[in-house]
């Protein structure tokens, strides 16, 4: 996860925070920089010439990763910074691939003393993470700067006010009364609007005991928390908050409505025919997403992401809420029915789709309905996954971007844009697992966005994981794009470094001929020994010969980096896989603005190893992992 335009992360025995430089004032207080998660600083960036600190903060690492066939899966807090001060959760305890809960978090205190990043203080939270290994990645513990405080998430839906100089307790804020529930969790990111109050979500499930699905019953109930700088609290439930319909938009389903599942794989290719209808099951409750942090706009209304709980690897029903300052409902809007970009006609000619020619590999059935979602034989709903941490990102306009994730389409999803009064504006077709950012410029703005072409297979095709179906392609390319106010494009970046790099003892670093050619420039790396270190590394090199040591370069600070790392670099939002990965080229476009969010598992790796996207509608989502 990163904190400005300068921070990548790169892995290489457990989590390791780096530094080049320090920053001055509350340069980062919170997920993705501000209330509106635009992630755009007007600072230039430092060459990148230097590590100054290495700073290990999940030394579970090892252990996550070989149970999850060596991959990360896992949601890390962006590093607060306040002057010379730093803030960076901290894990320990022991991993538990059936029981995230096994696992102990907090968050450290770090100053900047004589050039020098030294821990000050060390909090530990009696916070847990609810599920599994089986039901999502490891969710995100997050702590946000408000009012001189730091508030770090603790069991029972409760938030712990913690002194910045010394970690100290201030006070408790629980606003389910004074006993703590356990079957309570602080659920996502909780965010400041700048003026004192802070805004969080929490979930209620009454789940028990090793290896039970988060997603085996229904939840009891969701809140929208907030919290005042005088420590009082109120809170309002999902149920009102979604009540409320937007114009134009489909009804919150209720718990016990009725949500379409998905075609059985046998019936491939979907759609089994143009009438045909998948099983229906319960919806279950719409609650708040898993690892979202609410967005609050310049006038004060709260935007959150909601899903249904059930149904989780079918799921394609979520949407918007908007919440006035006293915690009112505003509206709340659909994201389902509002895509056309599905299925293909039988001559490959229907504008828009994202599929080849029906009766064509890779396509829908012959005789399907043009634009529809193969899965489900309806207009294509944008779904919200509780692997991802999209947030909503509010533009200066009051418009809202959701990046969602839809199946077909090789799993690239959608950045969604609403109106300030939640009317569908338009759509980008990618947006998967992406908190956007925005570059204003010019009196407009511009959106930021990483743009991933996912494959890699096998069985992982456009829409479905049966080879002969849906065939695999080649993984890539990886682009930044930025998009005008109207989701058109304005510019592409690929990475085309074809350098695979490695960091030697001594820090020089030693470049070799890609050999993973299906990605476009990988780099790989160890810090000594056989260890894995997760880390967050700001440095530029360029390979002076193929086989050369690379010459460290302090030229185009904001965009020429390197890892000494074994994932693969997809901004804006890092996401990693452990295989020897990519490292970008330089740009050389000197205003660049990236969204702040954590980290996660790597999207498609060619190998479709891990990541629970991939899953196979209707099946079981780790049934794809090899």
């Amino acid at each position: 996860m990163y904190t400005s335009l300068l921070r990548r992360a790169a892995v290489a025995t457990a989590g390791a925070l780096l530094f080049v430089g320090v920053a001055h004032a509350q340069f980062w207080p919170q997920w993705a920089l501000n209330a509106q998660h635009t992630g755009q600083v007007g600072v230039a960036g430092q060459p990148l010439n230097n590590i100054l600190t290495s700073i290990v903060y999940d030394p579970l690492v090892p252990a996550e990763m070989a149970a999850n066939d060596n991959e990360l899966l896992a949601h890390y807090q962006v590093p607060l910074i306040d002057g010379s001060n730093v803030y960076m959760e901290f894990k320990s305890g022991k991993y538990n691939k059936n029981n995230y809960s096994t696992e102990i978090w907090g968050e450290n205190g770090f100053q900047w003393q004589n050039g020098k990043l030294v821990q000050t203080w060390s909090f530990t939270s009696d916070w847990d993470a609810p599920g599994s290994q089986a039901d999502f990645w490891e969710p995100v513990f997050h702590a946000v700067l408000a009012n001189g405080f730091i508030y770090v998430p603790g069991a029972g839906g409760t938030l712990f006010k913690l002194d910045t100089g010394t970690g100290a307790v201030i006070s408790r804020l629980n606003p389910f009364g004074v006993k703590i529930d356990p079957d309570i969790i602080v659920a996502g990111v909780p965010v400041t609007d700048g003026n004192g109050n802070i805004y969080y979500n929490a979930i209620q499930q009454h789940n028990s005991g090793t290896g039970i699905s988060f997603y085996q019953h229904d939840i009891a109930d969701s809140w929208l928390v907030k919290v005042l700088a005088d420590d009082s609290v109120a809170k309002v439930s999902y149920s009102i908050l979604v009540a409320q319909t937007a114009a134009g938009s489909l009804p919150s389903p209720k718990p016990n409505d009725a949500c379409l599942t998905v075609f059985s794989e046998s019936q491939l290719p979907w759609p089994p025919s143009p009438t045909a209808v998948p099983a229906a099951s319960p919806c279950g409750t719409m609650r708040p997403a898993l690892n979202a942090a609410p967005a609050i706009g310049t006038d004060g209304t709260i935007y959150t992401v909601t899903r249904t709980h059930l149904l989780d690897g079918t799921n394609r029903y979520g949407g918007i809420a908007a919440v006035h300052p006293d915690l009112t409902p505003k509206w709340w809007t659909s994201m389902r029915d509002r895509l056309n970009d599905g299925c293909n006609n039988d001559q490959g000619t229907f504008a828009g789709s994202l599929l080849p020619a029906n009766g064509t590999p890779g396509g829908c059935r012959l005789g399907s309905t043009p634009g529809v979602d193969p899965a489900q034989n309806t207009k294509p709903g944008a779904r919200v996954l509780d692997d991802s941490s999209s947030s909503i990102t509010i533009a200066p306009d009051g418009s809202i971007l959701y990046g969602a994730y839809t199946r077909y389409d090789f799993a690239r999803g959608h950045l969604m844009k609403f109106s300030p009064t939640g009317q569908f504006l338009g759509v980008y077709n990618f947006g998967w697992d992406s908190t956007p950012a925005i570059y204003q410029h010019n009196g407009t703005y511009s959106i930021v966005i990483k743009d991933n072409e996912y494959g890699g297979g096998p069985q992982f095709g456009s829409y479905c994981n049966v080879d002969a179906i849906c065939p695999p392609r080649q993984n890539g390319p990886f682009f930044i794009t930025q998009l005008g106010p109207n989701l058109n494009v304005e510019w592409k970046f690929q990475n085309t470094n074809n350098q695979s790099c490695a960091r030697n003892p001594d820090g020089t670093i030693t470049c070799v001929p890609n050999t993973y050619p299906e990605i476009s420039g990988r780099t790989s790396g160890s810090s000594g020994a056989s260890t894995l270190q997760w880390s967050m590394r700001m440095e530029s090199c360029t390979p002076t010969a193929k086989t050369a040591t690379c010459t460290r370069s302090s030229k185009a600070a904001r965009s020429n980096r390197t890892s000494s790392s074994t994932r693969r670099w997809v901004p804006p939002i890092p996401r990693w896989r452990l295989v020897p990965t990519a490292r970008s080229t330089p740009r050389t476009r000197e205003r660049y603005s990236l969204s702040a969010t954590e980290t996660d598992c790597g999207g498609f790796n060619n190998h479709r190893r891990a990541c629970r996207a991939t899953r196979l509608e209707g099946g079981n989502p780790w049934q794809q992992r090899s």
